[in-house]
């Protein structure tokens, strides 16, 4: 593939090249290539040398050729007698440019006898088309090198001044050659020279005269041609009889004889264009004459009159004759008459103007245009000097009428040419071809062709059209014909001049209608006059426009009646004249409504007769078709009243009705198809038909209009589509025109905007369109058209006339493949989609055997080189079937599959190739990567390295896509012609789409390829324009390629596998500050496209989006893989940081703009994870609330379904800034705006919710309808996310609150927004209803924030907090709890539940009860009444479970119960009976607490057995997961292990420990206090009861086991150990510090104190309450005091070593680790001034005891 691209142009190549339809556009480019081949283009056919004995000597001794391609050349050079060398070089064109093989199938063809004929012919053909190239490109010079508005002017006019000096004359040798070249034999070119082959070469021998001779006229059109070379001119063409005497004539068929005319065609132009008329009729106005060059020949000119005396033979010698007459006459008036007037008569007797005619028709049918214009100026000049030098009758021979409409015939032919208008209308009138207008004036309106057919032609540009209306509008003489003299004039004497007698309307119509009204006294001049009758010329002033118009109603009276076809011919040229005015200058149709309005009544007049002028009709509908582009809605609405178009007699309502057609009428259209132009063959009304319904589609007519052209359409698309190739047709050419015009008209409906099709249950054009192709036979018609193939294309763009035009049969197949392409495109395209497969897939996707499966046709016009536009729709065709069609394109390429990736590749490797099918194959590609394996393996082609079947090394293989990709992005190709921005897009686009696909075999070969990293991210490192200067949007989408792919490389590979030289490249983007200008262009690319939407322009919205979602992607990965990437600078993480923060502002703050929102939904995301990732970075920026805050405000405004997400993600980034920064001093000024914002959004979210928890309610009610569960639940659930717009509100209200200490704004706002009334109406239905679990969560964390402070506190109880939750908890736990310890569920305590939300509301109780104390008593009250079974169960519960869950549950309501105890009195006095139960149950609790904590092994063993499952483990990181390997790695798993399951059981302890410190805190509130009952002897001791026994064995785990002094003791001795062994630093592997951190560790001590302090202080309290107790025996007293004062003495001892060693100081209430503080307890409040005052205390009650 590397030789592929060679240095020698194909002729083809450099007429695609000159066309500027490759990929070198530039006129350097063209410039460069003209001088390279100029002398190519000189030599002409010539060029092509024949076969030499040195030549075969050099093509031998070639070593660079293989040997077969050596013979095979050879053999072309026998075949086509050619030079030996330039065969060979012609066969490695034709192999690398029409080949359709494999290199290795070329070896088999080569050797094969058969299929080697074959290719021999192709090359042949190929041959030949390289020869008809050659001269195409100096025909292409010669057109327009004068051509002022051409791109190429200056290269193609340097070229041609190059060639000028000999180009004729080795063209005319050339020109001889070819006419006297012996046709080849089988003897002389070998027995591949078959009879067929002569054909070919004799078609080939013409095309090549034609063309020659073409060249040579155009030449001439610019460049002086001498007498003598007129001359051998003459001589030359004598002798080959105009083309009709070729040596080989034999051999002319049929087919060719358009080719024989035209050569005489352009061999009479030659000769007429040589002797200069033009400027021989301005030396004669000028009168020199002598000037002219013929002037001083004589003898030439005396051989000249010789020779052509002996033409008159042959049509095409007339021009000739009378352009020589001309000049004999005009330069020597006096010498030799007698030979003038004989080639004079010769001239005329030929019928020269027919002739003229005729010709100028034929090369302005098939010619290149600029040739016909020539031709035509060339012409213009011989009719303007024959008119003004001779007079009009002296031309006429035979019947005059004949004669006379030929000079018009010709003269409308002449004029056509735009320019020829123009000047016409600035000469004199009586000048040239206006004496012709003259004498058409003279005849009207008698005869009304003429003159309108004159002025038809004259219209070319806006400035014409006023001049035709003006003169038409002005008339002056009215020709009227009689056949009887009238009795109402007066004539002269001698009968020449009539006067009127009487005034006279000149049309029999009725009155009150438009006429002409001839006065008394005109007079009229007898033109002709006898018995045939009179031609009277009335001198009368009149306009013609009303003219017209009486002659349209005149035809209308007499519709019904003979005279129909006369008027008709009369009709035809005024609607013809109306036709090309309103399509030249639309101006004017506004003084023409009185014609254009009357055509409706015509159409429907002209439509309902037996039979109809077809021709009429359709100039109507021409007319119609051009008002319809410009006011389709008054045209529709016209046409619908004449019943010419199909109609519904019956409302569309299904696809089913329409598709069926029925109450369908085919209307007069439908007749006339059937019962007219089917028969006959002519479809002029159907082609004017297609175009006015098309016409009427594209004027976006509005929904109820386009289904009223539903009938029209499916006419088309039932009765004409599947079966118009099978009419009958009388003209070629017309069957290709209509398939064309049916594609047309459905490719408009295809692509009308959605604005104007109305999306309802009845079906629209485009719907039916889409079904009708989808699954009719109107589909089928379309894959048959697809079906044409490029093979046949070929074959009739080579049958078509050699220069043709874009009329040509060819280009009009092409455009309509080309149609049926895009139309089948977007019919898959807006397909609704469905779980069955239509017809219309399956015929693109059966899989036929013997490769006639529509895949291998569609993927081998990558053959067609014609239109470049072919191939490429193609490949889009393709493209969207590898997405949307289950099956594999490479299955249907079959045994072609190979070739057809060479072909693909090698236009892709072209440097020539046009830009935009590289493009389309690589996208092609892209698509293919994911959706079709086997195909992009074929296209990857890679080797396995050494072969090797278990490696798994790749390389790349010779036919790899990979090759070329790689070129594409090479940094060093970048900006070349071959490497356009958009192509470089598009291999970036397949790299992607492989890292994406993760193709890994194709990854691992390019990324270690050289340079491939750095080439890669070039467009990283450039420059980029600022965005409101970038013209090309697909830099962008460039750049994110190149990001997404270096962010998936880094994703998905380990940072010490990556290849070095990437991390070069990110380490130079580091260093190269590009994340800073990245993040700059970003910020200024949103902000740009926020200012253009305000102007209401959307920029480049695809491209912008995808840039802004790869940066977003990279910053996301550099927050993860900051090393990998470099970035690790704060001051440039805080730059992004804010950038980012402005392009979020600038996009969010426009809430009316779409695409803004779109793109700042996208940054905001980007923003959030930023807050999360870089917290310290945050901590660092300035105000970043205020830009938060406007942003929410601005959000809060925008629509709200499309904002759902955005909210919660701006929602979210406050409440993380507010977390990092907390409200600074500046800030608090945003504090009152944001809260009113954010309580507004509470507000509203939480009524919104109550609604829609109401009708999930009302839609789960009846348990019988299961279906309405599946369809409304999601909504419901939808509203109460974790991260719900909601649930984010109520935690950023939430962190607003904790910022606002005093509480001021916060009571503001409240007053003012009734937030708390709504957020709870919402919790007490979630709560009854048990949904809503986030939002319930959300809101009583709200609640605890608030009840902080009094003010919050008050306001919540106010708001009736305790009416909210109190008695709607119940369903929170009723429900589910079947037995006493089920309820209480092992979930982890961070996982959303609803015991999570019970615990919530305990705390929300414990917080109120302590900011309002005896305010709240009541309700804390009715509270702990309501739930006191709960209560106790829970207390109960943490001898039976211990899963933190319940643990935490029993923390929570020890904490709110240590709240209550304070109130005892008021328990006491409302619930006796509930205290005593809690009493009890909160002793057992300090029992169970203690055991626990004292049995660690069977804590262990509990919580394993218990649980059912190990303890609850901590998510193992990704590096610990257990290892598979056995024997040495198992000792580290089981460590591990370990040390979960330890600190599992640590957390077990601690949280054991809080609720055993709250519960003993609690238990002090119910024993009378120390120093009260130390010192007050008459206190009442039956106020408090007695709480433990009077026992002192240590605690059990037996329920029936009353709590005792001995567990007191023992819960003092397990904090003591606790304690001590937190001290002791002993460096065991899994000690309490080794597990948790310094600060862990200093709050467990305080714990232990507190706890110690507290079980000492109840110790003490019941003892004396015991001692002091008469009911008690005083032998159990003296046991009591033997047993304390032992214990305690201990005791004593160690608490003394223990505060030696220095120990914390108790917390008393303040450092718990829970949230809660607890108010001082009276016995600790000396314990804050040192350890000593706990030790006296105990010291004196020892004292006390042991007295």
């Amino acid at each position: 593939m590397a030789d592929s691209e060679m240095s020698f142009r194909s002729c083809r190549e450099l007429w695609t090249i000159l066309l500027g339809r490759s990929a070198l556009r530039e006129p350097v480019q063209i410039q460069s290539e003209l001088e390279t081949h100029w002398d190519r283009l000189h030599q002409g056919l010539s060029y092509y040398k024949p076969p030499s004995s040195s030549s075969t000597g050099k093509v031998k001794g070639n070593k660079d050729v293989a040997q077969p391609l050596k013979d095979f050349g050879l053999r072309i050079s026998k075949l086509l007698a050619l030079d030996e060398l330039q065969s060979v070089q012609l066969l490695q064109c034709y192999l690398q440019e029409d080949y359709r093989g494999t290199r290795d199938s070329l070896k088999v063809v080569l050797k094969d006898e058969r299929q080697s004929q074959a290719l021999l012919l192709k090359v042949a053909d190929y041959y030949y088309e390289e020869r008809m190239c050659l001269l195409r490109c100096v025909l292409l010079l010669l057109t327009y090198f004068q051509d002022e508005r051409h791109p190429y002017r200056a290269e193609y006019s340097n070229c041609v001044n190059k060639l000028e000096k000999d180009l004729v004359s080795n063209y005319q040798s050339q020109f001889k050659k070819l006419f006297k070249a012996e046709a080849p034999t089988w003897e002389t070119h070998g027995n591949l020279m078959t009879e067929r082959q002569v054909s070919r070469w004799f078609l080939q021998c013409l095309r090549e005269q034609s063309l020659l001779l073409e060249i040579i006229f155009l030449y001439y059109a610019y460049f002086e041609m001498s007498p003598a070379d007129l001359l051998a001119f003459t001589k030359m063409f004598k002798e080959q009889g105009f083309g009709l005497r070729q040596t080989n004539r034999h051999l002319v068929d049929k087919s060719m004889d358009a080719l024989v005319d035209r050569i005489g065609y352009l061999s009479s132009l030659i000769l007429v264009e040589g002797m200069d008329i033009d400027f021989l009729h301005k030396c004669a106005l000028e009168d020199c004459t002598e000037q002219h060059q013929f002037s001083n020949v004589p003898d030439i000119v005396k051989e000249m009159d010789q020779l052509l005396l002996t033409f008159g033979d042959l049509p095409h010698h007339g021009p000739v004759l009378l352009a020589w007459v001309l000049l004999r006459h005009t330069l020597r008036p006096d010498e030799s008459n007698p030979v003038i007037r004989r080639i004079g008569s010769s001239a005329l007797q030929l019928e020269v103007f027919k002739y003229l005619a005729t010709m100028l028709k034929g090369l302005g049918v098939s010619g290149n245009n600029c040739t016909a214009s020539t031709a035509k100026m060339c012409v213009y000049g011989l009719l303007s000097f024959v008119i003004t030098s001779f007079e009009e009758e002296s031309l006429q021979t035979g019947s005059t009428g004949s004669q006379s409409s030929y000079l018009i015939d010709a003269a409308c032919e002449v004029l056509s040419a735009p320019s020829l208008a123009e000047v016409f209308w600035e000469m004199k009138p009586n000048m040239g071809l206006g004496m012709i207008l003259d004498s058409a004036v003279g005849m009207f309106p008698h005869k009304i062709g003429p003159l309108l057919q004159l002025l038809t032609a004259l219209l070319s540009n806006k400035s014409t059209v006023k001049k035709v209306y003006n003169f038409l509008d002005k008339m002056s003489f009215y020709t009227q014909a009689y056949k009887h003299k009238p009795n109402d004039i007066i004539a002269k004497e001698d009968e020449t001049l009539w006067r009127r007698q009487t005034p006279k309307l000149l049309y029999p119509l009725g009155a009150g209608q438009t006429n002409l009204w001839m006065p008394l006294g005109i007079l009229g001049q007898v033109m002709i006059g006898g018995e045939q009758g009179y031609l009277v010329r009335w001198d009368y002033s009149y306009s013609s426009w009303t003219l017209f118009t009486c002659e349209v109603e005149m035809l209308l009276h007499v519709v019904s009646t003979a005279d129909v076809l006369v008027h008709c011919a009369r009709v035809k040229p005024i609607l013809d004249l109306v036709h090309k005015i309103i399509s030249t200058d639309w101006t004017v149709s506004d003084c023409l409504l009185p014609l254009t309005s009357r055509i409706y009544m015509l159409l429907q007049r002209l439509t309902s007769v037996i039979n109809p002028p077809v021709d009429v009709i359709a100039s109507c509908i021409n007319c119609l078709s051009v008002l319809a582009a410009r006011m389709p809605g008054k045209v529709w609405s016209s046409l619908q009243r004449t019943g010419f178009l199909p109609f519904a007699s019956n409302p569309l309502t299904s696809m089913a009705q329409c598709i069926s057609a029925e109450g369908m009428k085919a209307g007069n259209y439908g007749n006339l198809l059937v019962q007219i132009e089917q028969p006959r063959g002519e479809y002029a009304v159907t082609m004017a038909f297609l175009k006015l319904v098309t016409t009427l589609v594209k004027g976006q007519l509005g929904s109820t209009q386009n289904k009223g052209l539903i009938p029209c359409v499916l006419l088309v698309l039932k009765e004409m589509l599947p079966t118009y190739h099978k009419w009958r047709y009388n003209t070629y050419g017309v069957r290709e025109r209509i398939g064309c015009l049916i594609l047309e008209l459905i490719h408009a409906i295809l692509n009308l905007s959605p604005e104007g099709e109305d999306q309802g249950s009845t079906p629209t054009l485009q719907s039916l369109c889409i079904y009708s192709l989808a699954n009719t036979d109107a589909g089928q018609a379309v894959v048959n058209i697809m079906g044409v193939g490029v093979d046949k294309i070929d074959v009739v763009l080579a049958a078509q006339p050699s220069s043709c035009g874009s009329e040509g049969p060819g280009h009009i197949l092409i455009q309509t493949v080309k149609l049926a392409f895009s139309v089948t495109n977007n019919a898959i395209r807006l397909k609704p989609p469905s779980d069955t497969i239509s017809p219309l897939e399956q015929a693109l996707t059966q899989h036929g055997g013997h490769g006639n499966n529509l895949v291998v046709v569609l993927a081998k016009y990558i053959y067609h080189k014609h239109d470049p536009a072919l191939p490429r729709l193609a490949i889009q065709l393709l493209k969207r079937l590898a997405t949307v069609a289950p099956m594999s394109v490479y299955a249907c390429l079959g045994s072609d599959a190979a070739a057809i990736r060479d072909a693909f590749l090698t236009r892709l490797q072209s440097k020539t190739e046009d830009m935009r099918i590289k493009v389309m194959i690589l996208e092609f590609l892209t698509v293919a990567v994911e959706t079709q394996p086997g195909l992009i393996e074929l296209f990857l082609n890679l080797e396995v390295k050494d072969g090797n079947e278990g490696s798994k090394e790749f390389l790349l293989g010779e036919w790899s896509c990979l090759h070329v990709v790689l070129d594409l992005i090479d940094s060093k190709q970048q900006g070349k012609y071959w490497c356009p921005p958009l192509l470089h897009r598009a291999a970036l686009a397949f790299l992607l789409a492989l890292w994406q696909d993760r193709r890994d075999s194709a990854i691992s070969v390019l990324r270690t390829k050289d340079r491939f990293w750095e080439n890669l991210t070039t467009p990283l490192f450039g420059t980029l324009a600022p965005p409101s200067d970038t013209t090309e949007p697909c830099v962008l989408e460039t750049c994110a390629f190149v990001m997404k792919i270096v962010g998936l490389e880094i994703f998905y590979v380990h940072s010490g596998s990556l290849e070095a030289s990437l991390k070069d490249g990110l380490q130079k983007f580091s260093k190269g500050r590009r994340y800073e200008c990245w993040s700059q262009y970003v910020k200024s690319l949103v902000c740009h496209v926020a200012a253009m939407e305000d102007e209401g322009v959307c920029y480049f919205p695809e491209q912008t989006h995808m840039l802004i979602l790869a940066w977003r992607m990279l910053l996301i990965l550099a927050t993860s893989h900051s090393d990998v990437m470099q970035l690790t600078e704060n001051q440039t993480k805080l730059k992004l940081f804010m950038d980012v923060l402005d392009a979020t502002k600038a996009a969010l703050t426009r809430p009316t703009s779409v695409s803004c929102l779109r793109l700042g939904s996208m940054m905001a995301t980007l923003l959030l994870v930023l807050l999360k990732r870089w917290r310290s970075v945050v901590a660092t920026a300035p105000d970043i609330l205020s830009p938060l805050s406007l942003i929410l405000e601005c959000v809060l405004q925008a629509d709200q379904q499309m904002m759902e997400r955005t909210k919660a993600k701006i929602l979210s980034a406050l409440i993380s800034v507010l977390q990092i920064q907390g409200l600074n001093g500046g800030e608090i000024s945003q504090l009152p705006q944001l809260l009113s914002s954010v309580c507004e959004t509470v507000k509203d979210e939480a009524l919104a919710l109550i609604d829609n928890t109401r009708h999930i309610q009302r839609s789960l009610d009846p348990p019988e309808d299961e279906d309405s569960m599946e369809t409304d639940l999601p909504r419901g659930l939808q509203k109460d996310q974790r991260d719900g717009v909601c649930v984010l509100a109520l935690h950023l209200a939430k962190e607003l609150c904790r910022s606002d200490e005093d509480g001021e704004h916060w009571g503001a706002v409240m007053r003012k927004v009734p937030v708390l009334p709504s957020v709870l109406s919402a919790m007490e239905l979630s709560l009854r209803s048990k949904q809503n679990l986030y939002f319930t969560e959300a809101a009583l964390h709200l609640l605890l924030t608030l009840a902080r402070t009094p003010q919050g506190a008050a306001a919540v109880a106010g708001a009736g907090v305790i009416q909210t939750i109190c008695l709607p908890l119940l369903s929170v736990y009723e429900g589910s709890a079947n037995g006493t310890s089920q309820s209480f569920t092992r979930k982890s305590q961070d996982s959303a539940c609803w015991p999570g939300v019970y615990r919530l509301c305990m705390s929300l109780m414990e917080s109120l009860l302590k900011t309002l104390r005896y305010n709240f008593i009541n309700e804390a009250l009715d509270f702990v009444g309501v739930h006191q079974e709960r209560i106790l169960q829970c207390l109960n519960a943490v001898r039976t479970v211990q899963s933190l869950a319940c643990l935490d549950e029993a923390d929570h309501t020890v904490g709110f119960l240590l709240q209550l105890s304070s109130f005892c009195s008021e328990w006491q006095f409302h619930l006796p009976k509930l205290l005593h139960d809690v009493q009890v149950n909160l002793c057992y609790l300090c029992q169970t607490c203690t055991y626990l904590l004292h049995s660690k092994k069977m804590l262990h063993h509990y919580l394993q057995a218990k649980n059912g499952e190990s303890l609850p483990p901590a998510p193992l990181p990704k590096t610990q997961r257990p290892l598979q390997t056995p024997s040495k790695d198992s000792a580290v798993g089981r460590g591990e292990r370990e040390e979960v399951e330890q600190k599992a059981l640590l957390a077990v302890q601690c949280s054991l420990l809080k609720i055993l410190s709250k519960t003993l805190a609690s238990l002090q509130h119910f024993t009378p206090d120390c120093c009260q009952i130390l010192l007050d002897q008459c206190m009442d001791l039956a106020e408090y009861r007695t709480l433990f026994v009077l026992s002192f064995t240590t605690p059990a785990f037996d329920p029936d086991v009353a709590p005792s002094f001995g567990t007191l003791l023992a819960t003092i001795n397990v904090a003591l150990s606790m304690l001590s062994e937190m001290e002791k630093k002993k460096e065991a592997s899994l000690s309490i510090v080794s597990l948790a951190s310094s600060e862990e560790i200093q709050a467990l001590k305080s714990l232990l104190m507190f706890t110690m302090e507290n079980c000492l202080y109840v110790l003490i309290s019941q003892a004396v309450r015991c001692l002091k107790d008469p009911a008690i025996l005083p032998r159990d007293k003296q046991r009591l005091k033997q047993e304390l004062s032992s214990e305690l003495s201990t005791l004593l001892s160690s608490l003394s070593r223990h505060f030696r060693r220095g120990s914390p100081s108790s917390p008393a209430s303040g450092i718990l680790p829970c949230t809660q503080a607890k108010p001082p307890t009276p016995g600790s409040k000396g314990i804050h001034e040192g350890q000593e005052p706990l030790i006296q205390l105990v010291q004196a009650f020892v004292r006390l005891v042991q007295r």
